[in-house]
């Protein structure tokens, strides 16, 4: 798949560590980080609570300035929030006084678009997340996992060169996560868009991932980075098949090992 092959770098972190607080308060959160982001890759991040996922996350969206090192895209520093880096958090962060279809269209209209092209691109997006004819609907009549697909809608509505998403489904229940699950994954393969995923669900970040990156507990540093295929297979076979296989065993087990090894 050309989300695979593709290897054209779009964000690089270089030697970024992330001190909050002064002088006897202060607390390292990230130390030492070194990592690339490719175009079109699925990047899912993995740690003990509170290591630092969604300080590094904040930090790639421009939301915080780190203490030593820098984030780079595409040559340019990031030094504060732009729409070619969009945000999916935890709580849908979405306008409760608006429609589903003004929240879709919010991002386009601010960056005056046509108005036809904003209505196509408000269209394809709903359909994308299984939303078509929710549009006149207000945010606050939605279920949880309703307002998740919007929030996604409207992030991808911008067509952002990243999407970076702080554990979207951790609210969610079972059967609602994995039928989000599916429909990222689908959203990813079909726009050949580039996600980075934060969870702390193992078994999430190896269905959706092709680059799982496990980070140790405070100061956050990244100890191992594994390239996984189980998103692909699924594709072909199906997640039933997919998280009964040995191989798949293999890296949970060894991923899990890694974790608790932290958390001890």
């Amino acid at each position: 798949m050309s989300a695979q092959t593709k290897k054209e770098s779009l964000i690089k972190i270089e030697d970024m560590s992330l001190e909050y607080g002064e002088s006897i308060n202060s607390t390292l959160a990230l130390k030492n980080i070194n990592l690339e982001i490719n175009n079109g890759e699925f990047i899912c991040v993995l740690g003990p609570s509170g290591c630092g996922k969604s300080s590094l996350l904040k930090c790639i969206a421009g939301y915080v300035k780190p203490s030593s090192g820098r984030v780079m895209m595409q040559g340019e520093q990031v030094d504060g929030p732009d729409w070619h880096r969009g945000v999916v958090f935890q709580s849908p962060t979405l306008y409760p006084w608006m429609t589903v279809n003004e929240n879709v269209e919010f991002g386009p209209k601010m960056r005056d678009l046509p108005r036809a092209e904003i209505k196509e691109i408000r269209e394809y997006f709903l359909e994308e997340v299984n939303l078509s004819g929710f549009g006149e609907n207000y945010t606050f009549e939605l279920s949880g996992g309703m307002k998740q697909r919007v929030a996604i809608a409207r992030v991808l509505a911008n067509y952002p060169q990243v999407v970076l998403m702080d554990e979207p489904f951790g609210a969610l229940d079972a059967l609602t996560r994995e039928n989000m699950q599916n429909l990222i994954r689908n959203i990813w393969e079909e726009n050949n868009t580039t996600i980075f995923f934060i969870t702390h669900d193992v078994d999430e970040a190896l269905l959706l991932a092709n680059r799982v990156v496990v980070m140790s507990k405070q100061p956050g540093e990244i100890i191992k980075i594994f390239d996984v295929d189980f998103t692909n297979q699924i594709f072909e076979k199906g997640t039933k098949e997919v998280i009964y296989n040995e191989d798949y065993f293999a890296v949970k087990n060894e991923i899990m090992d890694i974790i608790h090894g932290q958390i001890d």
